[in-house]
């Protein structure tokens, strides 16, 4: 079984443990569970499937059936709360604390560099404007960047984008993008760290309203009625859309500009209050 540091959803863990000790012994679920005081014989199954949450008062129990404690319990609660957390920023700090007991530890969580990546827009943006301004300074990306940041920022992103394998360095001293493209994945932390992302391009794609000449922005928008399949088929569309766009992106090697596009489609009612009585 994994190291506990290798973990972000203590879910996981738990199916883990279990499924770790069942091929060694007869163990079974219900043995787990009155091992750390349930008396329902699959609590702990439903628990790690997502169907129950631990109390607080149970996370202890639970650690203790597993053997845990130390800095591994610590850790285990911290995933805990990580899972439980109820707003984007609870679930970013919480992260970022299980990142930083893993690395005091001399270990590292797999999601911490996607987590990084998607957290600011200066990431993505300078993986993309780097290569494209070969020889460059940070002074002068930073001036090339829309809205204006400072080198200090661009050196310290740049260098996060080489140790995470996103850039990387030619013969020349020049940067290269290791892939084309990048996906946010599977991540468990990724609907927060995504979120926050939109929030942050959102807000930009307003600044350039007035601050952009019209010629170099496109807006365009439609308000529908629609049913919950039509709904569906849309999104299927979208995302068809959007793998066309990065394969017509991706098939040259040249950038002449980096742009973002932002794909939106939200209700704008209250699915109850549409409904005829």
């Amino acid at each position: 079984m994994k190291d506990i540091l290798e973990y972000t959803s203590y879910r996981q863990y738990i199916a883990d443990y279990y499924a770790d000790k069942k091929a060694k012994s007869a163990f079974t679920w219900p043995e787990f569970a009155s091992a750390a005081g349930f008396s329902s014989p699959v609590y702990l199954k439903y628990v790690s499937e997502g169907r129950f949450n631990l109390s607080e008062a149970a996370v202890d129990r639970v650690a203790a059936a597993m053997h845990l404690s130390g800095s591994d319990l610590d850790f285990f609660r911290e995933m805990v709360r990580f899972d439980h957390a109820k707003s984007d920023k609870a679930k970013k700090e919480s992260f970022q604390k299980l990142v930083a007991m893993a690395e005091s530890r001399k270990a590292k969580v797999i999601e911490a560099d996607a987590f990084r990546y998607f957290d600011s827009w200066k990431n993505p943006v300078l993986r993309e404007l780097a290569p494209a301004m070969p020889g460059a300074k940070p002074l002068a990306l930073a001036k090339a960047c829309r809205p204006k940041i400072t080198a200090a920022e661009v050196s310290d992103s740049l260098n996060f984008l080489i140790k995470a394998n996103m850039l990387q360095k030619d013969e020349n001293g020049n940067y290269v993008q290791t892939d084309r493209s990048i996906t946010a994945g599977p991540m468990e932390v990724t609907p927060a760290v995504i979120r926050g992302l939109h929030r942050q391009m959102g807000e930009l794609a307003l600044d350039t309203i007035e601050g952009v000449p019209q010629n170099e922005r496109h807006f365009s928008g439609v308000t529908l009625g629609i049913t919950q399949g039509a709904y569906d088929e849309i999104v299927a569309e979208i995302n068809a859309f959007r793998k066309r766009i990065i394969e017509i992106a991706t098939r040259e090697t040249e950038t002449d500009e980096v742009y973002r596009l932002n794909i939106q489609f939200f209700p704008m009612t209250n699915k109850n209050g549409t409904k005829k009585g």
